[in-house]
């Protein structure tokens, strides 16, 4: 009875999806995905097994294309965004990606990959009409025990998969505290991995809160003091580096007055957050400290923008705001749920573990207060939030009109198109630039946001209008990089000429010295390799000049923090390992603003709390040594640094605690009940 090959269908879609993204590392997954092409296959089989007639082949045909479905979706989406997206990020972020840049999609489908993918899904279908044009499709209905025997093993194999899972540690790990969307897939394959998406957003995820403190390490340097640590493609002032002073006992912790009592009172995910907050050690204000105090701020978030992209001749304005403002050497921008998920890392100064409805739901359920838009709000700052695509792209119509920017949300159909060409693409920030400046120059304290899009992919010089664009301008990349790695570098320099004419303006109007700029990207260029999986990125390891193995060396990036008051003073070199997450409270701390740093997973990067930046993959950097969740293996920073006993684990478990904070808090109102109004 070949009603069974219908398993080794679905078995065949898994292994085509799991090399293709995973190449000759899928081998570990294979006992998991042939037993959940049983799991998911038997009852395609049982249902087959109980049809007669021409309906027969018309349910089977149908059920080999709506299983190979998933696979193809995903598969597509990880060439264009190079991470597996869950179900929230699908449903609340990927599918307007995938519906907005219908070209840059169409392109992939149906280049020499995506058709080969398309095939290969499409050969059960095929098999199918062969044998119905041969005749020889089986139409035999089997006995009453065959199909009993094949609905027993659908629990049989469930059960068998739980023994195995319960017998390797790291499995383990990844079902319960360490639970990872991408992690799990690669563990286990795509069909148990979204089986966990789908008990994680019924249930949740993650075990309980671990009790830890921080731990006593051996900081080898506090911000400001360079520790001769060079970190590739980043260094771009060698030796300019000055002190910062530390803080001193005598500072105060960065708290506020919040009934932690009360909340835990009320039980469910809120008083698990109470508890967990109350027992965070707090940042204190040092000397750095309100800076920034009463300075203008434009916050921008550049599309896929890289470390590499800042050069002193092809991007000299980007080079200018990185080497003589606060320098960021070290920095990361974990790439999750792509665009809208680095959106949400720097302004909420939080982890996407939503996926692509992380804004939705912060914004929602009123926890806008800890934004740099709400508090500058609050002062009488004039606010502005502008972005050069279709203002409705990722609901920001609906989400960015509540973070505290006074003035609204301007995009591409509610006012920017009598700017920016929005007739060709990528749209250029430049144009964004000119149009929007004099909307605020004028104002005595204005609050600004920039989304940007120039350097967005296909990097080609043909198809990326910015690119083609600034092709001349880079002639002399010719015979170094390969066409898309200089593509990429010429759609970032209508970035960096966008910066220029704007630096340009503030400096006229003399407001340079009182404006901060910072600067942060929302991922890394993952549009350069289209058919890469991690380990195999060719074009973004030329760009970076070294091989990229691993989710550290990915998402190595530039955060720039610029003022032109910095200019006149000694450059401020922040040289621990930083992260998206650490500019919100950085930001607060220098503007001198009110907050919780106990409700903020990251850190003010000018406190003398323990350097920290990881990603949800539980991977971890601190001014020690980075830790690999995937081998369960800590590197030191060099041969000569000392690690206390017990390190890893402590960090392990502070690493495990703040994205568990992240899980549960995004999706409540926890802050909102903490701190009240965003408003006010």
């Amino acid at each position: 009875m070949r009603r069974y090959e219908f398993i080794l269908y679905v078995f065949f879609y898994e292994v085509v999806f799991g090399f293709s993204v995973y190449g000759f590392g899928y081998f570990a997954s294979m006992p998991f995905t042939l037993l959940w092409s049983i799991i998911l296959g038997a009852p395609a089989v049982i249902l087959l097994m109980n049809l007669k007639g021409k309906i027969l082949p018309i349910v089977d045909g149908l059920l080999r294309v709506l299983y190979a479905i998933p696979f193809l979706v995903e598969y597509f989406i990880y060439m264009q965004f190079k991470e597996l997206y869950d179900l929230n990020t699908i449903m609340n972020g990927a599918g307007g990606a995938l519906t907005g840049f219908t070209t840059t999609i169409l392109g992939l489908i149906f280049s020499p990959l995506g058709v080969f993918h398309l095939f290969l899904y499409s050969i059960p279908l095929s098999l199918l009409v062969m044998d119905l044009k041969k005749k020889t499709y089986d139409y035999t209905q089997p006995d009453k025990q065959v199909k009993i025997g094949t609905a027993v093993a659908i629990p049989v194999c469930f059960v068998l998969n739980l023994i195995i899972i319960a017998c390797i540690p790291s499995a383990r790990t990844i079902v319960g505290a360490e639970y990872n969307y991408p992690k799990a897939v690669q563990a286990f394959g795509y069909m148990e991995g979204t089986a966990l998406d789908i008990k994680a957003l019924l249930f949740g995820s993650g075990g309980e809160f671990q009790n830890v403190k921080n731990p006593v390490h051996l900081q080898t340097s506090m911000p400001g003091e360079s520790n001769g640590e060079s970190n590739p493609g980043e260094s771009l002032a060698p030796g300019e580096s000055a002190p910062v002073p530390t803080p001193t006992p005598t500072h105060e912790p960065q708290v506020m007055d919040i009934d932690f009592a009360s909340l835990q009172a009320k039980g469910g995910k809120i008083a698990t957050l109470a508890q967990y907050c109350s027992n965070v050690e707090p940042t204190y204000t040092n000397k750095m400290t309100g800076k920034f105090k009463g300075k203008n701020l434009i916050m921008i978030t550049a599309e896929a923008f890289t470390a590499e992209a800042i050069d002193p001749v092809l991007t000299p304005t980007l080079y200018r705001l990185a080497t003589k403002g606060i320098q960021f050497t070290d920095s990361y921008v974990p790439a999750t749920a792509g665009t809208t998920g680095g959106e949400f890392s720097h302004i909420f100064g939080l982890l996407p573990t939503s996926g692509g409805k992380s804004v939705t739901n912060m914004t929602e359920n009123g926890c806008t207060y800890f934004t740099m838009g709400q508090r500058l709000n609050a002062e009488g700052y004039f606010g502005y939030a502008f972005h050069n695509n279709d203002y409705k792209y990722y609901s920001r119509n609906k989400t960015h009109t509540k973070l505290g920017y006074n003035q609204g949300f301007m995009g591409i159909y509610n006012g920017m198109e009598k700017w920016v060409n929005y007739h060709q693409w990528p749209e250029s920030d430049y144009d964004m630039f000119v149009g929007t400046c004099p909307l605020y120059l004028t104002q005595d304290h204005f609050n600004i946001y920039y989304m940007s899009v120039s350097g967005h992919s296909g990097y080609t010089r043909a198809g990326n209008a910015m690119s083609k664009k600034h092709w001349d301008e880079t002639a002399s990349l010719e015979g170094k990089n390969s066409e898309a790695v200089r593509a990429y570098k010429a759609c970032n320099m209508d970035l960096d000429q966008g910066l220029k004419y704007l630096v340009d303006r503030l400096e006229e109007c003399g407001k340079a010295d009182d404006t901060v700029i910072c600067i942060v990207a929302d991922h890394f260029p993952y549009g350069l390799d289209p058919d890469a999986s991690l380990g195999n990125m060719p074009k973004l390891s030329e760009l970076y000049g070294y091989e990229v193995k691993n989710y550290i060396q990915r998402d190595h990036n530039r955060i720039i923090m610029w003022s032109g008051c910095l200019e006149k003073e000694d450059p401020i070199v922040v040289d621990t390992p930083t992260s998206s997450i650490d500019i919100l409270p950085t930001l607060m701390n220098l503007f001198g603003i009110k907050y919780d740093s106990r409700l903020l997973p990251g850190r003010d990067v000018f406190s003398d709390s323990m350097p920290l930046a990881f990603n949800l993959n539980y991977d971890w950097k601190t001014d020690l040594g980075t830790y690999y969740s995937s081998k369960g293996e800590f590197v030191p920073k060099d041969a000569n640094t000392q690690i206390p006993d017990g390190y890893v684990q402590q960090v392990k478990s502070i690493v495990s605690n703040k994205i568990k904070y992240c899980k549960n808090m995004v999706g409540t109102d926890f802050i909102k009940q903490c701190v009240g109004d965003p408003n006010k």
